[in-house]
Protein backbone atom coordinates (compact mmCIF):
# COMPACT_ATOMS: atom_id res chain seq x y z
CA UNK A 1 0.00 0.00 0.00
CA UNK A 2 1.21 3.23 -0.70
CA UNK A 3 1.88 5.83 1.47
CA UNK A 4 -0.65 8.64 0.67
CA UNK A 5 -3.63 5.88 0.76
CA UNK A 6 -2.60 4.56 4.15
CA UNK A 7 -2.90 8.15 5.61
CA UNK A 8 -6.08 7.98 4.01
CA UNK A 9 -7.22 4.97 5.82
CA UNK A 10 -5.92 6.05 8.40
CA UNK A 11 -7.55 9.24 8.69
CA UNK A 12 -10.68 7.69 7.96
CA UNK A 13 -10.50 5.38 10.49
CA UNK A 14 -9.94 7.92 13.24
CA UNK A 15 -12.96 9.76 11.71
CA UNK A 16 -15.17 6.49 12.63
CA UNK A 17 -14.15 5.47 15.83
CA UNK A 18 -13.63 9.45 17.21
CA UNK A 19 -17.19 10.09 16.26
CA UNK A 20 -18.17 6.70 18.02
CA UNK A 21 -16.60 7.85 21.12
CA UNK A 22 -17.99 10.78 20.98
CA UNK A 23 -21.66 9.70 20.37
CA UNK A 24 -21.36 7.37 23.31
CA UNK A 25 -20.65 10.20 25.28
CA UNK A 26 -16.68 10.07 25.63
CA UNK A 27 -14.15 12.21 24.46
CA UNK A 28 -10.91 12.16 22.25
CA UNK A 29 -8.63 13.61 25.28
CA UNK A 30 -8.06 12.20 28.28
CA UNK A 31 -5.61 13.78 31.40
CA UNK A 32 -2.64 14.38 29.36
CA UNK A 33 -4.18 16.67 26.62
CA UNK A 34 -5.38 16.91 23.01
CA UNK A 35 -2.69 16.85 21.08
CA UNK A 36 -2.11 18.10 17.44
CA UNK A 37 -3.42 15.08 15.49
CA UNK A 38 -6.99 15.40 17.46
CA UNK A 39 -7.46 18.99 17.30
CA UNK A 40 -9.93 18.60 14.40
CA UNK A 41 -11.60 16.51 16.47
CA UNK A 42 -12.15 18.49 19.64
CA UNK A 43 -14.64 20.55 18.94
CA UNK A 44 -17.44 17.39 18.61
CA UNK A 45 -16.03 16.54 21.42
CA UNK A 46 -16.77 18.91 23.88
CA UNK A 47 -19.14 21.20 22.05
CA UNK A 48 -18.41 24.89 21.43
CA UNK A 49 -19.03 26.74 24.99
CA UNK A 50 -16.15 24.52 26.39
CA UNK A 51 -14.25 25.74 23.51
CA UNK A 52 -14.86 29.18 24.38
CA UNK A 53 -14.18 28.36 27.94
CA UNK A 54 -11.14 27.28 26.92
CA UNK A 55 -10.16 30.35 24.50
CA UNK A 56 -11.30 32.68 28.10
CA UNK A 57 -9.00 30.50 30.09
CA UNK A 58 -6.28 30.72 27.69
CA UNK A 59 -6.79 34.84 27.03
CA UNK A 60 -6.54 35.58 30.75
CA UNK A 61 -3.36 33.70 30.70
CA UNK A 62 -2.08 34.66 27.23
CA UNK A 63 -3.90 37.87 26.20
CA UNK A 64 -2.01 38.63 23.70
CA UNK A 65 -2.14 35.08 22.10
CA UNK A 66 1.87 34.65 21.58
CA UNK A 67 2.34 31.78 23.90
CA UNK A 68 2.10 28.97 22.48
CA UNK A 69 1.98 29.73 18.96
CA UNK A 70 -0.35 27.37 16.64
CA UNK A 71 -1.68 25.02 19.09
CA UNK A 72 -5.49 24.58 20.10
CA UNK A 73 -6.64 28.09 21.61
CA UNK A 74 -5.45 29.00 18.15
CA UNK A 75 -7.73 27.17 16.13
CA UNK A 76 -11.15 28.52 17.93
Amino acid sequence: MEEEEFKKRVDKFFDIIYKEATDCGGLVSGEHGIGSGKVKYLLDSVGETNMAIMEGIKRVFDPKMILNPGKVCYRL
